[in-house]
């Protein structure tokens, strides 16, 4: 079927716009705008009803060709109020009222790129498919993507801001049936490292575990286990700056409450969840946190980075260095100690998730191997012990043996029972 005949049963129809006309055959012809493509196609079809009209007498034909098409009714000069295009129902004859719309509901937010996108209506959604069912229609675009480029250049020109497809600070929607807008925005992300230098704060968030985060006696109503946490201490200025609606915490692993975690730090990333202000200073954002922190929390390195950044920081497989204070229930002498440090040496460690995490994690084995561990210090009371080893080794029952659920443990090695009183995060190695 040519062009024009595909056009004459688009036009049995019902009326149709530029817009809709134009963007049924998208395809051909690059270079052209749906209205240009729809205009041409409307003036042909005008053109070819003039000299049917002109050879044959009948302007019965021509009438029946121009019906419904506003271009042709101007071009002919044939008498008659224009209809509303069925198949966008005049959404096209409002593309400003769409765009104002969506930059009020922008506001003062900061932004370099956006993107449009939209949300079709049943009713707008069912014309398309029936036209392109009655009418063999092959070359189409979808209304929506239509939709999206040109209220997308309308923005643009009211804003000054570029379309970006992959990354955009905003994502712009348009619902068709709610006649509304909305805007998604794009987290913001700072990575750095922290180092934790008191006992009993959290890594995140811990919420009550009475009331599960709704407030309660226990809790005296904040909904926390904990009053704050290494999250709170390093989001709260981050969420000031950059005037976001919350932060979120991403580590490279995690500290016991009671650990501290000194040296060159824990790799993290914090996001800025729907942040207004997108250009900070990271500068000042470092000495801000460690100022609100107060000698709890210490903060360096911040630079801002993509979310891609925080999945290589989960994925890694990073060793940790760690520096234990260890009790026995029997005195051990230096020799004996150190003996049964040497045998951990590059063995695998056989790890059943201990009892004290075992109502949060997985019952499984785990193999981890120590890569070095020597002995620090020794007193009569305690002594120092230096771990190095895999990710995910737990030190406390490497010490303790857990009721034999870690084999081998410095406890199972010494027949003696030990523990770790103090523990200290001094290296992770990413």
């Amino acid at each position: 079927m040519s062009i024009l005949e595909t056009a004459k049963k688009i036009i049995e129809e019902g009326p149709i716009c530029d817009h809709c006309m134009g963007r049924q055959f998208a395809k051909l012809s690059t270079g052209l705008t749906n209205v240009e493509r729809g205009k041409a196609i409307k003036l042909a079809l005008a053109m070819e009803g003039d000299a049917i009209f002109k050879e044959s007498g009948d302007d019965s034909i021509l009438e029946e060709l121009a019906k419904s098409s506003h271009y042709a009714r101007k071009t002919l000069r044939i008498e008659g109020e224009d209809e509303k295009c069925w198949v966008c129902l005049g959404i096209f004859d409002n593309l400003d009222a769409w765009a104002d719309r969506a930059v009020t509901s922008i506001g003062d937010r900061e932004y370099s790129t956006f993107l449009v996108g939209t949300k079709v209506s049943g009713l707008i959604g069912e014309n398309e498919e029936i036209l392109w069912s009655e009418c063999g229609i092959t070359q189409a675009e979808q209304f929506k993507t239509e939709m999206n480029r040109e209220v997308g250049k309308l923005i643009s020109a009211r804003t000054g801001k570029e379309v970006e497809f992959e990354r955009p600070d905003l994502v712009i929607t348009l619902d068709i049936a709610d006649e509304s807008t909305s805007v998604q925005v794009k987290s913001l992300y700072i990575q750095g490292r922290y180092r934790k230098l008191v006992r009993g704060i959290p890594q995140t968030r811990w919420p009550c575990r009475s009331c599960g985060g709704r407030g309660c006696e226990d809790c005296n109503n904040t909904g926390k286990q904990y009053p704050e946490s290494v999250d709170e201490l390093i989001g709260k200025e981050l969420v000031g700056m950059t005037e976001a609606m919350d932060s979120k915490f991403h580590g490279a692993g995690r500290e016991d409450i009671d650990a501290l975690m000194l040296g060159t730090g824990r790799p993290f990333v914090v996001e800025a969840v729907s942040p207004k202000i997108r250009s900070i200073d990271v500068w000042e954002l470092e000495k801000k946190i460690n100022k609100f922190a107060d000698g709890k929390v210490e903060v360096e390195g911040l630079k801002i980075v993509e979310k891609a950044v925080i999945e290589t920081l989960k994925s890694s497989k990073a060793d940790k260095v760690y520096n234990l204070k260890v009790t026995f229930k029997e005195p051990v002498s230096t020799d004996k100690l150190e003996d049964a440090i040497t045998a951990l040496i590059g063995v695998q460690i056989h790890q059943r998730t201990p009892q004290r995490v075992a109502h949060r994690r997985a019952d499984l084995v785990r193999k981890r191997y120590v890569h070095n561990m020597k002995l620090v210090e020794k007193t009569e009371e305690f002594a120092i012990i230096e771990v190095h080893c895999d990710g995910g080794l737990y030190v406390k029952e490497l010490t303790s043996g857990d009721d034999g659920r870690t084999e081998p443990s410095l406890t199972g090695l010494l027949g003696i029972q030990a523990k770790v009183d103090e523990l200290n995060v001094i290296k992770v190695d990413i």
